[in-house]
């Protein structure tokens, strides 16, 4: 029985950290089609409140998926961050949106 419980507990500890990646920037933005995407430092990225997967192109570009979108992020040098969606919402640049 405690080898179970320590099994359980154990997997729901990794996933829980599942969608974490090192260099993701802390965001938020709306993009087209009322898509809202949040996204915390080092992950994880939300899709409408939903926990995307998340992989890194590089260490400069990250890509979200979820509810049928892929979002694009990409970290300037300056450290702004470009975020684009694309999708069956209608594809195109996301908005920051101010606190």
């Amino acid at each position: 029985m405690n080898k179970i419980l320590i099994f359980i507990v154990f997997a729901m500890a990794n996933v829980a950290h599942a969608n974490t990646l090192p260099g993701i920037p802390s965001f938020d933005v709306d993009c087209p089609g009322k898509v809202v995407v949040h996204a915390d430092q080092d992950g994880p990225v939300l899709i409408n409140s939903k926990e995307a997967v998340t992989k890194a192109i590089d260490d400069r570009r990250f890509e979200a998926r979820g509810s049928g979108i892929t979002i694009s992020i990409i970290l300037a040098d300056d450290d702004s961050v470009t975020v684009s969606s694309t999708g069956k919402a209608p594809n195109g640049l996301c908005q920051s949106v101010d606190d």
